[in-house]
């Protein structure tokens, strides 16, 4: 099991098997769509010059291509708030305090209880876009 605020909540109970899933899809097609950025490192021996092959604007494959329109149909169903959430928290791997401070709480329990909410709406949405579970929220 990883240390991110999504598996945190799941394996303290706050989040539903369903709502789980949803969450680890998102961060599948965000990886995948090559919104994570790189793992890069400076080489010194190396000319200072622009890699244009590495130029993320553009979707390098049909596969980028395919988890790009995934995460964006989600993103839109989500709404600002939700997506920025689920971007920061499952995605990012912040902690909900942080998240949830930047949401305006200035109390840590509250600040983490907030942005708890916030994402536990957010991936009840995906559920229901996405078809996981038969929940009736």
């Amino acid at each position: 099991m990883r240390d991110s605020p999504l598996e945190r909540a799941f394996a303290r109970g706050a989040l539903s098997a369903e709502q789980y899933s949803a969450g680890q899809k998102y961060r599948h097609h965000w990886y995948h769509a090559g919104l994570s950025g790189g793992l890069v490192s400076v080489d010194l021996n190396r000319v200072w010059a622009v890699d244009l092959g590495a130029y993320a604007g553009m979707a390098k494959t049909e596969r980028q291509v395919f988890h790009r329109q995934r995460y964006r149909e989600a993103v839109q169903a989500l709404g600002k708030i939700g997506s920025h959430v689920l971007e920061w928290a499952v995605c990012r791997e912040f902690a909900l305090e942080r998240i949830g401070q930047v949401l305006g709480w200035t109390s840590r329990p509250q600040a983490y209880a907030a942005a708890l909410e916030r994402m536990k709406a957010a991936l009840d949405e995906l559920c229901r876009l996405w078809g996981i579970g038969n929940r009736e929220v």
